[in-house]
């Protein structure tokens, strides 16, 4: 782990600074001839304006309408990643979380966006995730973000018995928003439980595998934490 200086660009509150100078330090990771995948967020926001700033030759895609469109507004070319026609692969994505343990495992999903932040990561040769220092956590705990099937949810509910549905618009997708609120020790475990759950589109637990680097922005610096693959 290192740091990176990176000075505050505006002035806000802490957090709101510790996101930025995370977001900053990020773009500079983009190199020109990139595809690109950018998450979802109030930390990504931060990131578009200084990636469009640089203006490299590079092609992105994006995990939600909001992340589109306000990329398309400043400058950068956002592709489609729907169908077989899409980009199969990635060289980096760009993500923020909700919460990070020391094992690497990320929490993700408070925007009801993580089926498509979980494709755009898988698809990445190097995915990276940027947050303020109040998202690094000693262990995660709930609640997990989940997207549920619309068809058979009464039974899904049911046999999942801690979840509730988030008071949210539908994912992208038209999926329901709710959240695991389980208590649980084993990450691994809890993923692999709520992957094999019939009706859950998907979870919000991310593996350590998955991460290449958390940039964690502390007041006007950014520790830089590589993920223990």
């Amino acid at each position: 782990m290192g740091e990176l200086d990176v000075a505050a660009s505006s002035p806000g509150t802490d957090l709101e600074r510790e996101k930025r100078v995370a977001a900053e330090a990020a773009a500079q990771l983009v190199e020109g001839g990139m595809m690109v995948g950018l998450g979802t967020g109030s930390t990504v926001a931060y990131l578009l304006a200084p990636l469009a700033a640089r203006e490299l030759d590079i092609r992105c895609v994006a995990t939600s309408p909001e992340t589109a469109r306000e990329a398309t507004r400043l400058g950068l070319e956002v592709v489609s990643f729907e169908g077989p026609g899409a980009p199969a692969r990635l060289d980096i994505a760009i993500d923020g979380a909700d919460q990070v343990a020391p094992s690497g495992w990320v929490v993700k999903g408070g925007g009801g966006a993580h089926t498509r932040e979980k494709a755009v990561a898988a698809a990445a040769d190097r995915f990276v995730v940027i947050v303020s220092s109040n998202k690094v956590v000693g262990r995660l705990s709930p609640p997990i973000p989940l997207e549920l099937a619309e068809f058979g949810l009464a039974g899904t509910l049911l046999r999942l018995e801690h979840a509730r549905i988030r008071d949210a618009p539908p994912s992208p997708d038209g999926g329901v928003i709710a959240d695991y609120f389980g208590e649980f020790e084993d990450a691994e475990a809890l993923a692999a439980w709520l992957s094999a759950a019939a009706g859950v589109v998907e979870h919000g637990l991310f593996p350590g595998s998955m991460v290449a680097e958390v940039l964690v922005g502390r007041g006007a610096q950014v520790e830089r934490v590589r993920s223990p693959r």
